[in-house]
């Protein structure tokens, strides 16, 4: 656990503006990501905000990118903020100092809100993530906005209607009163003084539509902005386009997730499965829409140690490799060598890793999602946390529906990946149904316009 010092209460202050002064809270490093997102947009307007920050997890080095100031105390708790799947995270989290913590923040949201309409300031605060930062967006006395990153009506339903569930007592509790959303975070979207509320997809938003009072817009996922390649993807292979489809690698990204030390932890697993695929490929009758050979690409989080990564690789017999069989745009990029596989790890060419995957071996949240966002399959295996578990994958599953393929082991994989490579019909679904759930790139705009016109 780090903690920082209590920062002033309003970093550079801003008294002598006119504009709307906006309060971000956000809880947890997605979040913060997604709050970033539409905050760039609302910079880009033509009468923006002036803007603070707070976030509820973490330092908010998201925010500190933008230079925006930030209010109150920070500190990073224990879990890393995934206490919603393990009580022993938030007992943690409680012995860390939480309940003080979340006492601090909210006086100094509250504080906040008041100094700035003593000086006749026009306030509101954008609450993004879940009924924690919604709730701090209500006690704080000022207009506000809800930006629903962490609950989809597709955990509990489709478009057809409530899905079977083996555990039927969650099923209950998660969808009781007729929403994902439980009354009491309704009641707090339909107060006077909630101006728009932004669901993260069209289901959820059509199904909070069914109580007039919620001010929903349906407007996409920010989650998708932000993930154009530096290079258009399909001019990487030319000539012929059947021809090289043919002849072209079966390309798999990586996704280990970015919280240390778990994604290590994900890294070997993903590396058993890496193995067994590998094993299956080599097969003389296999008959698939790609060449003999296998590029595995590892999306790597910056903040992780790519020495740790590279030495698991070598401890598997991977061998560094000067040439790589595919372009990315990173001068820094690895490669190694096995056989007829290729794993290159990159910490500067996400969107790439993204665009070129055929399909994903996947054991992340937001990277997962975004895979899937793109119109493309991950095949998800449970970790042991604290983020990627059980419950978790399981979760994930469902509200993902067809793009993910669970499955329970390392070696259960290679059946799963040859049964749908053996289905183009299926990728096509597949397509659909990301697109769907995660909506199209754009929404941060939306909600930045959206905003400015509901506070003004």
């Amino acid at each position: 656990m780090s903690d920082l010092s209590p920062l002033p209460l309003v970093s550079d202050p801003q008294t002598t503006s006119s504009s709307l002064q906006l309060l971000v809270l956000s809880n947890g490093h997605g979040e913060d990501v997604i709050a970033r997102s539409i905050l760039q947009e609302l910079q880009k307007q033509s009468h923006p905000p002036d803007i603070y920050a707070l976030p509820l997890v973490g330092e908010g080095k998201a925010y500190q990118k933008l230079d925006i100031p930030l209010i109150g105390s920070v500190r990073t708790m224990p879990s890393g903020g995934f206490i919603y799947m393990d009580n022993k995270q938030l007992i943690r989290d409680v012995r860390g100092g939480l309940v003080q913590l979340t006492w601090k923040q909210i006086k100094a949201v509250r504080q906040w809100v008041k100094e700035q309409q003593k000086l006749g300031q026009k306030t509101a605060i954008l609450a993004v993530g879940d009924i924690v930062p919604l709730l701090f967006a209500w006690v704080s006395g000022a207009n506000y906005a809800f930006v629903g990153t962490a609950k989809s009506e597709y955990y509990v339903r489709n478009e057809v209607g409530l899905l079977e569930r083996t555990k039927k007592g969650s099923a209950r509790w998660e969808n009781f009163s007729g929403s994902i959303y439980h009354p009491w975070e309704r009641w707090l979207m339909s107060r006077p003084r909630c101006k728009a509320v932004f669901p993260r997809d069209s289901l959820t938003t059509e199904i909070l539509h069914t109580w007039k009072n919620i001010p929903a817009f349906d407007v996409g996922n920010p989650m998708m902005d932000g993930l154009e390649p530096r290079f258009p993807t399909q001019n990487l292979y030319r000539g012929d386009g059947e021809l090289k489809e043919m002849e072209r690698p079966l390309i798999v990204t990586l996704l280990p997730g970015s919280r240390s030390p778990e994604a290590y932890a994900n890294w070997e697993v993903i590396m058993n499965a890496v193995s067994e695929l590998m094993d299956w490929f080599r097969e003389p009758e296999l008959v698939t829409h790609t060449s003999k050979t296998i590029v595995f690409l590892g999306a790597i989080a910056p903040n992780l140690d790519l020495n740790t990564v590279c030495q698991s690789l070598e401890n598997q017999g991977w061998r560094s490799y000067t040439e790589s069989p595919i372009q990315i745009p990173d001068s820094h990029i690895l490669t190694f060598k096995q056989k007829n596989a290729y794993v290159m790890l990159t910490q500067n060419a996400y969107n790439e890793c993204l665009h070129l995957g055929d399909l994903a071996i996947a054991m992340a949240g937001t990277a997962t999602e975004q895979f899937v966002g793109l119109g493309k399959p991950a095949i998800t295996i449970p970790g042991k946390g604290p983020q990627f578990n059980p419950a978790f994958a399981e979760a994930q599953s469902r509200h993902l529906g067809s793009s993910i393929i669970l499955v329970e082991q390392p070696a259960d994989l290679t059946k799963k990946i040859c049964s749908l490579l053996e289905d183009p019909d299926k990728f096509h679904l597949i397509a659909k149904n990301g697109v769907r759930r995660m909506g199209k790139p754009g929404a941060a705009k939306r909600i930045a316009e959206c905003l400015l016109e509901h506070f003004s």
